[in-house]
């Protein structure tokens, strides 16, 4: 039997010195993960109003029609045409001498009118807010 001594020498009285045997040691790391709650965020939204003045210019567009006899005799049909901003539809009648007259013309013309226009209108716009909790006691 050898002692401890002569295991850290080298082993037994019968082996040579030089053969020193070390014996190693070796550490392990153990890990783990938790979860932790360290507080909360709460977001929510709130809608504010406020009441703005519109005023604009507000364009209207009608028609005014006329209805101007004519009663002249013409070769052929006339086309429709446009003077400044009146639009002009003769109307043709044929008469039982074949020849044309032109009974009348419809004047289409468009006036154009604008007027102010007020009024209070209630406009909204939503913020977030943003409400940090601490944690929850029991949870910890």
């Amino acid at each position: 039997m050898t002692s401890e001594s002569d295991d850290l020498k080298g082993g037994s009285p019968s082996e040579k010195p030089d053969d020193t045997v070390l014996r190693l040691g070796a550490e392990e790391l153990s890990l783990s993960k938790q979860k932790i709650i360290t507080g909360g965020v709460r977001v929510s939204t709130v809608t504010r109003e406020r009441e703005e003045l519109v005023d604009e210019s507000l364009a209207h567009e009608r028609v005014e029609i006329n209805r101007e006899p004519v009663g002249d005799y013409i070769a052929a049909i006339p086309e429709i045409r446009t003077e400044g901003d009146v639009t002009i539809i003769p109307i043709v009648e044929e008469v039982i001498e074949r020849r044309l007259i032109l009974k009348e013309e419809i004047r289409v013309r468009r006036v154009r009118d604008t007027e102010r226009f007020q009024d209070r209108v209630t406009l909204r716009k939503q913020e977030a807010v943003i409400t940090r909790e601490p944690p929850d006691e029991s949870t910890t």
